[in-house]
């Protein structure tokens, strides 16, 4: 039986609202400023859907809705109650005045962003391409035809072959940097930052990918240790130890997300103690692998996590 949100009774797609710009440079650090400067207002929802909105940011009304798109799916921002756009403490963390990382220089900004677009089904095709697609090797047809397949299967409403296809394009755009061409304009040729991390790369066959597994040396330890909270606090929310097992291939997990082998993975774990102060402990026992944990992790603890990847780099830039 296939496991994971997709497949409960209950789950609803998302295949749009990025109007089919993918993620660019500068655009969760506008959204973010933006939003600081009106969040003591009770409805500030005219920051991106107010006829003022093309002005302040300087990009057309879709590029508008698909930076809003963008900044609250990588929980960058939130929407409470409905008319209030809020930043988060992760955004704030990172893209602030004084946050860590506003301009996305440091590899682990990327990452976390990675993160947070796939390991939860908010985003079907992102969720679904790093979680439960069974092939190293793709054709945007071929992801197109198994979304179109799963939507059927599960009674999906609004997921149009048409739909699906805007999707699976943008999808592939985010994460492989595009070839300029005469007919493109500037704006087109700009990448989106989440090309950098080189998880999917051409075959050299027309329209053909691949995901790339292994090891990553650019993905922070504290990006990772953040990473694998998030998944043990919203997968497993009460247990003390977690199984490799678990890590490695359930959907959503830190192994499927960042296209770990086990083995790399496994690398990775065992360094979470240091890089935790010991919160984490990493187990082989009696062929047994596990991670414990000494307590429930809070988002501050979180943040505290990340901070291990940008110490060098902020204490230059605050001195």
């Amino acid at each position: 039986m296939l496991r994971g949100p997709l497949y409960q009774e209950n789950y609803s797609p998302q295949l749009s609202g990025h109007e089919t710009f993918p993620l660019r440079y500068g655009w969760l650090k506008k959204a973010i400023d933006a939003v600081r400067a009106t969040e003591d207002q009770d409805d500030n929802r005219s920051v991106f859907a107010g006829e003022d909105a093309i002005a302040r940011f300087g990009v057309g009304k879709n590029m508008v809705a698909s930076m809003r798109h963008w900044a609250k799916a990588s929980g960058i921002i939130e929407n409470v109650s409905g008319t209030k756009n809020v930043s988060t403490a992760l955004g704030k963390c990172l893209f602030d005045v004084d946050g860590l990382d506003p301009y996305m220089e440091n590899p682990s900004t990327s990452w976390l962003v990675h993160w947070r677009l796939c390991c939860r089904s908010d985003k079907t095709t992102w969720f679904w391409a790093f979680s439960h697609y069974p092939a190293a090797t793709f054709k945007r047809e071929t992801l197109v035809g198994a979304l179109g397949k799963l939507a059927e299967e599960r009674g999906w409403l609004r997921a149009s072959t048409a739909t699906i296809r805007r999707d699976v394009a943008c999808f592939v755009r985010t994460y492989l940097a595009q070839f300029s061409s005469g007919q493109a304009s500037h704006e087109d040729a700009l990448e989106s930052p989440l090309t950098e991390l080189g998880l999917i790369k051409p075959t050299g066959k027309r329209d053909a990918f691949r995901f790339v597994r292994g090891p990553k040396p650019s993905l922070g330890a504290g990006a990772f240790c953040y990473a694998v909270t998030d998944f043990w606090n919203h997968t497993f929310t009460n247990a003390s130890v977690l199984s490799f097992e678990a890590l490695a291939h359930e959907p959503g997990s830190p192994g499927r997300v960042f296209l770990l082998e086990e083995n790399d993975l496994v690398d990775m774990l065992a360094n979470l103690e240091d890089v935790s102060n010991g919160l984490y402990r990493w187990s082989e026992t009696a062929g047994l692998k596990q991670l414990i944990r000494t307590r429930a992790l809070t988002e501050d603890d979180m943040l505290s996590f990340i901070r291990v990847d940008y110490e060098d780099s902020y204490t230059r830039r605050i001195a």
